[in-house]
């Protein structure tokens, strides 16, 4: 078995019974820590000598059929220096507004992953520059595709599903800047669209 990351000794000295439990799961140290010190938790491991966890790994978020167990939001972090990781969670009780601080002053890496959660979870990241739906359009009006009370097939039917896809108008979610690199890409020469479409390398010097 995996022996528990040294960071989590050293975690529970610092922050007290702001940390909750620890475990191991698939050879990872898991830390599980409340939402109202998780963001001082994830900068301390960021930046203090020793723990430099400087790579954000992924953010997402796990609920349970359980309807009593929290929803939590799970960041994976690395320590590429020392080539080690550990795995912090954050319960969230579903009976209040789901809601963290963001990390994105930390990780500017958590911009479309906070992003993710939050459309398909629904947790609100406090602080966020630009928090908005990334997979669904913004005017989706079903929910939150990953909770475990999302219908299979969505709440509206097939035809309702079609009409507000037909009706929605993707460009008005977009940037300026983000319109006019999709009008380059228009510009660009016709064997060149054509080697991208493919996927093809050294197109860029």
């Amino acid at each position: 078995m995996t022996d528990v990351s040294p960071s989590v000794g050293a975690l529970t000295a610092e922050f007290g019974s702001a940390i909750l439990r620890n475990a191991i799961s698939c050879d990872h140290s898991i830390v599980y820590v409340t939402r109202e010190r998780a963001h001082d938790v994830l900068a301390w491991l960021k930046d203090t000598p020793g723990q430099e966890f400087n790579f954000l790994t992924d953010i997402t978020a796990v609920e349970y059929r359980d309807a009593e167990r929290p929803l939590e939001v799970v960041y994976q972090l690395r320590s590429l220096g020392r080539k080690a990781d550990l795995r912090v969670k954050v319960p969230l009780d579903k009976t209040e507004p789901l809601q963290l601080e963001t990390v994105y002053d930390l990780w500017k890496g958590a911009d479309w992953l906070e992003r993710e959660v939050y459309d398909m979870f629904g947790v609100t990241f406090v602080g966020h520059p630009d928090l908005r739906r990334i997979l669904m359009w913004e005017t989706y009006g079903e929910g939150y595709p990953l909770r475990k009370d999302f219908p299979l097939r969505g709440h509206f039917s097939r035809a309702e599903q079609v009409r507000q896809a037909l009706a929605a108008n993707p460009e008005a979610q977009y940037s300026l800047e983000e319109l006019a690199l999709a009008q380059s890409m228009q510009d660009l020469p016709a064997d060149m669209k054509e080697r991208l479409r493919r996927g093809e390398r050294g197109l860029v010097p």
